[in-house]
Formats: C-alpha cells, sequence, structure tokens
C-alpha cells in the first residue's frame, strides 16, 4: 500500500497536469475565437477579397462605358457640326439617295443561288 504522501504527490502532480492542459485547450479556444473575425467576420479576409473583385469588375464596365460615351460624343460633335456627318448617316441607315444619284445594288453571286438575301 502507498504511504499518503505518495497519494498526495500523485494527486498533486495530477492536478498540475489537468490545470497545464486545461489551460493549452483553454489558449487554443482562445486563439481559434481571436481568429474567426479576421476570417468570417464583418470585414474579414474573405469579405474583403470579395469586396476587391466587385470593385475590379465595377471598373472593368465603367472603362467599356466611358469608351462607349466618348464615341457616342464624338458622333453628336459630328452630327451637330456639319452635314456631311448627316448625308452619312442617313445613306448608311436609311438608304437614302440623292435628287441626282444613282442607287446600284450588288449582290454576290453565293447568295443568289442559295437565295438567301444579306437583308
Amino acid at each position: 500500500m502507498r504511504s499518503a504522501s505518495a497519494a498526495d504527490f500523485n494527486a498533486t502532480r495530477f492536478i498540475a497536469r489537468l490545470r497545464s492542459r486545461g489551460l493549452t485547450w483553454v489558449l487554443a479556444i482562445a486563439v481559434v475565437l481571436l481568429q474567426y473575425p479576421l476570417w468570417l467576420g464583418e470585414g474579414g479576409w474573405l469579405r474583403v477579397r470579395e469586396g476587391a473583385q466587385k470593385i475590379d469588375i465595377q471598373l472593368a464596365l465603367n472603362q467599356r462605358l466611358e469608351v462607349r460615351n466618348a464615341s457616342l460624343l464624338a458622333e453628336i460633335n459630328d452630327l451637330k457640326q456639319g452635314r456631311d456627318a448627316i448625308e452619312e448617316r442617313a445613306r448608311n441607315d436609311l438608304g437614302m439617295v440623292a435628287p441626282d444619284e444613282w442607287f446600284v445594288r450588288v449582290v454576290p453571286a453565293q447568295s443568289v443561288q442559295s437565295g438567301k438575301t444579306n437583308e
């Protein structure tokens, strides 16, 4: 049989081991809880990355729209300044012909044979 002091020593050692392991678990849980907002929280890394992707997509869209707007603005300025741009637009879009002109339409041979037209 063991002596009382030996049993006391083993109990003390057990309690010390339990405390150190408990402290380790408490610290591990604390680290995990502190990491959660960094990765998954309101201003977390994943949301910041998602927001950056949305910003990149919007910037690309804005750039395309700026190019389109610049071309429309140039076309508007052409239409405001001279009659040539208006005539060109009427000829291309509406098929208009001036009074002293002839309109000749050339149809490719392939479309005539197949019965298809370019319209």
